[in-house]
């Protein structure tokens, strides 16, 4: 089966103030603020919500096509991609823009100060999606391009393609009634428990009512784990234990890449959730988003010895 991933595709530009910020705030002259941040260098990583979850998805040994659009400084990613089998005959590139960029600044009490440029984020993808093949295809649609994310659900459902919604950050985007409309006749709806919230209030639709409109509401609770809900039948999947919690960023994503490879080996929802849940225990063990590495025997054994067998 092949999977299509429609999202962001980002650098992160990682700095580190060795102080803290509030040491150079003046507090009475806020209404001028005027700093600068003196950092110790910076580290260049690669992001966005559809490059992670591709990247993941390399590693459990899928080759997903990328509907994203990137600027004239991609070339970097591009190779990166490319070396992991990823396809990129779906992304766009926009000559007269930058690939998106997140600005990250962090003092030496964790808080951060980040800046983020859309760039080419800003233009929708453009993939010509009669290219492909309903019966042999499923589809993700994760925060990035806001056209890709109403367009690219509609064009699912008018063909019988089976598709995850995941808002993420675009939720507040969207309206209310545009953002129903977009997971409206979705596989999974999945969110965390604060957007899930926020989608209920943007758009006026109970949990019972968003329920009906979906065949799976999958909500993640970080440490906790995560609940997959059919029509108000609810399964809890486990969080798998960690050896370092070296940086949540990225887990949400490595969990949708278990979910789609579940869904492409024809498992059930909830037993790929569970491949999600392992899936996104390497990525919290490691800083960065596409920094975790393993193959699929270290996988399969990680799952085992959580959740028993994998057939």
């Amino acid at each position: 089966m092949q999977i299509y991933i429609s999202g962001s595709l980002a650098f992160d530009r990682i700095m580190t103030f060795p102080d803290k910020f509030s040491n150079h705030i003046l507090p009475d002259k806020i209404h001028i603020l005027n700093v600068c941040f003196l950092v110790n260098g910076l580290d260049e990583r690669f992001g966005g919500t559809g490059g992670n979850i591709a990247y993941n998805l390399s590693l459990l040994g899928e080759k997903p096509v990328l509907l994203s659009q990137v600027g004239k400084d991609f070339a970097s990613y591009d190779g990166w991609l490319q070396k992991h089998g990823i396809s990129v005959e779906g992304i766009r590139t926009v000559e007269q823009e930058f690939t998106a960029g997140a600005y990250i600044t962090t003092d030496q009490s964790d808080n951060q100060i980040t800046g983020f440029n859309p760039g080419a984020m800003k233009y929708p993808s453009q993939y010509d999606m009669s290219a492909i093949d309903p019966s042999e295809a499923i589809g993700i649609i994760s925060p990035g391009n806001l056209s890709d994310m109403m367009e690219h659900p509609r064009y699912y459902r008018e063909h019988g393609i089976p598709f995850i919604f995941d808002p993420g950050q675009q939720i507040t985007a969207f309206t209310g009634e545009q953002l129903a409309g977009a997971f409206d006749g979705a596989e999974i709806l999945i969110t965390n428990d604060y957007e899930l919230e926020m989608i209920m209030n943007a758009t006026k639709l109970s949990k019972a009512e968003i329920q009906e409109r979906v065949a799976y509401l999958i909500t993640t609770y970080g440490e906790h784990g995560s609940v997959v809900d059919c029509k108000g039948e609810e399964i809890r999947i486990p969080a798998v234990p960690v050896s370092v919690v070296a940086d949540p960023t990225g887990a949400g994503d490595a969990y949708r890449s278990g979910l789609l490879k579940g869904l492409a080996m024809e498992k059930t929802v909830a037993e790929s959730a569970r491949l999600g849940a392992v899936c996104a225990a390497y990525a919290v063990e490691k800083k960065g988003t596409q920094e975790h590495f393993f193959t699929m025997d270290e996988f399969r054994k990680r799952y085992e010895a959580s959740f028993g067998p994998l057939e």
